[in-house]
Parts: C-alpha cells; structure tokens; sequence
C-alpha cells in the first residue's frame, strides 16, 4: 500500500510529505492513523534541536490512535482492531521489563524517536505496544477514535506518575502546570482520592479544569512562593489534610521557574514527580531531600500494560478529554507546530490525515 508521512529533514525546516510503502513482518502491524496529538517533546525535537534517537529525515508523532489494516504472521489477530499506539514500547524480554521496570527498558521504541512516528497515514509498530480501543463507548461521551490519540501521552504519563507516587484516597497533590499533561494529571489524582491543588500562571488554564476534579485554584503569577506554601498550608488545614507533610507535588510545567517553584513546596515525607520536560538548567537547594526525608521521582512514558486502566477512567468520563483538544487536518502540519509553539492554539492539536475512514471532510477541524 501507499502511505504518506510528514518529515522532519532538518531542525526547523518545514516538514514535507514523502510516500512510502509500509510492510509489517513477524510481531509486527502497520496502523491506519485516525490522529495523532501534537506534543511539546515534537516541538522539543522541531524547534530546539533536542536529539532524536532516530537520524533525520524523520516522522515525528507518538500519540497515536488508528486502526490495524495488515499485520505480520505472528499478529493477525489485531487485524480490524481499533487501538491506541503506546508512546513508549518496551521489549518485554530484558532485565529491566523481567523485574518489573519497562520505562527504563534499554530497547524501547518510541514512535518518532527511535522510529518513524505518527503524523502519517500509516505507522508500523509492534504489535506488544497497542492497547484496544471500545469505539462503542466513544459516540456516549462525544468522542472519536482521533480523539483519543492523546491518551498515548498526555493522559497515560501523569497516570504513570500518580500510580508510581501511590496517591491514595486522603492524600493531597498540588498540580504545577495544569495545562495539556497538568490538566490530565490533577483529573487522575481526583479519580485515586486525593484532594488536588492546581497551580499555574494562566488563569485561563485554571478555570478550564473540571470542578469536580479541583478543590483549589492558584496564580503562581499573583502569589510570592513562600505565600503559596503558607496558602496551601491554611487549606490543607482548613479540611483537615496533611498541611505540614507528604504533599506530593508532580511538576508538569516543563519550565524552570515551574520546576523551581515545584521543588520549593516540598515538605517532610513529600513527593516531587517530575512529568513536564525542559532542557533548562534549575537552581535548587538538592539538601532538602535530605533534610526532609523526600524523595523526587522521574516519569518517562508509561508501560503498555498500564493503558487500558488509564483508558477505562476516560471511556467511564473520569477524565475529560474532549474539552481540552482541537482537531486540525494533518496536511495542516506547519501551520500548527508554528501555531502551538507560538501559544496561539491552547487546547491539544491532533492532527487526522485528510483522507481517513473514521471521520467525514466536515469532522476533520474542530
């Protein structure tokens, strides 16, 4: 078959369509792509020359929804299936992914990374990194199948982090950037019973969150760091919470003054979960773990086996996800990375290739 890929030749050059034929072998499938969610890791690699594993030309994109159209002798089975590509793709086989730790699975494949990636027609992966899709359970809820493309990242990642942090019912967790992965995050924490504090410096941002997901509300813009610890501390006490230790904080910022100040709210026993990425350098005292018995935790991707739970709170409407993303025609892709980098679209983008079986030429932009 002939398939169309965006790719990035050079840093900051204008990606450009090339046709390729995709073959699948052995474990392997290729994916009809209904959407693939534009993340800042794809902008990472576009605009700042972060490295890719993968030499240039590539097809960047690792949110990934579609639906298996061929597959290798040992992967029939998937054929027709509706599914979601995970982000990051461990080898099952290693030291590593045999006790238990996938994440830092030294053979992992991530999609637009290590190989060719989603803003494409067709994707081939491995058939061990898809998680089925419910496509009945959709139509109730609003959504489509593209939709549900930023699940691959966006909502699996901070699933990851609360599962890793063992939030639990009574625990409180301050959000320190609420918008894309942030939003997703404090809607999860909500879901295992933890009472969550949003803070950000877009008001915007802020007030989209879920109220049934948020107890509280702060501009790290309107309030001097020690004040929102102290603000955080009277809340805390007010509903009879932990207001002097084990918060669990999850930075999903991806910004120094967001890391700094997430780092500042550490308390005795506390939980720094580093989710959001930035390749600046932070000034912070590393002696308060120390001093506070706490404990800081890194958060790359999420294993397979963990999407279909992350899933399921989306298809119950635990998690929100169609407020918070916008669709755009793939063909579209330079206008977008230009829009998004720059601030102009807000919600994540998710581009479907213009012509796909899973929505109509009226559905492609919404």
């Amino acid at each position: 078959m002939e398939a169309i890929r965006w790719l990035m030749n050079k840093a900051g050059e204008p990606l450009a369509p090339a046709t390729f034929d995709p073959v699948a072998s052995g474990a392997e499938v290729i994916v009809e792509i209904a959407g693939c969610g534009v993340c800042h890791t794809d902008l990472g690699f576009y605009y700042d020359g972060v490295r890719t594993n993968h030499a240039a030309p590539l097809c960047l994109g690792h949110e990934i929804s579609g639906r298996v159209v061929s597959a290798g002798e040992d992967a029939q089975d998937w054929v027709g299936k509706a599914v979601i590509v995970s982000a990051v793709i461990p080898c099952g086989q290693c030291d590593s992914c045999r006790r238990g730790k996938p994440t830092i699975c030294p053979h992992q494949i991530m999609p637009g990374n290590d190989v060719h990636g989603g803003f494409a027609t067709h994707v081939v992966v491995p058939a061990r990194g898809l998680c089925v899709v419910d496509e009945t359970r959709l139509s109730p809820l609003g959504l489509t199948l593209p939709d549900v493309s930023v699940v691959a990242d966006a909502v699996t990642t901070p699933y990851q982090a609360v599962v890793q942090a063992g939030i639990s019912e009574g625990d409180l967790v301050i959000v320190n950037g609420v918008g894309g992965v942030g939003g997703y995050c404090a809607q999860i924490a909500r879901t295992f019973g933890a009472t969550v504090v949003a803070v950000d410096v877009n008001d915007a941002k802020l007030a989209a969150l879920p109220d049934e997901a948020v107890a509280l509300r702060l501009n790290a813009r309107d309030i001097a760091a020690r004040e929102l610890k102290s603000a955080i501390q009277s809340f805390a006490k007010s509903n009879s919470l932990r207001d002097k230790s084990e918060w669990a904080i999850f930075e999903c910022s991806g910004s120094r003054a967001g890391q700094e100040t997430a780092f500042g709210l550490l308390t005795r026993g506390g939980t720094l979960a580093v989710v959001g990425y930035t390749t600046d350098k932070v000034e912070i005292r590393l002696s308060n773990l120390m001093a506070l018995h706490a404990r800081a935790l890194g958060n790359w991707g999420c294993p397979p086996a963990l999407y279909p739970p992350a899933l399921q709170l989306v298809l119950e409407g635990k998690i929100k996800v169609g407020p918070f993303i916008e669709r755009h025609p793939l063909s579209e892709i330079n206008a977008v990375f230009d829009a998004v980098h720059r601030g102009a679209i807000t919600r994540r983008a998710v581009l479907t290739p213009s012509v796909s079986p899973f929505h109509s030429p009226s559905e492609e932009k919404r």
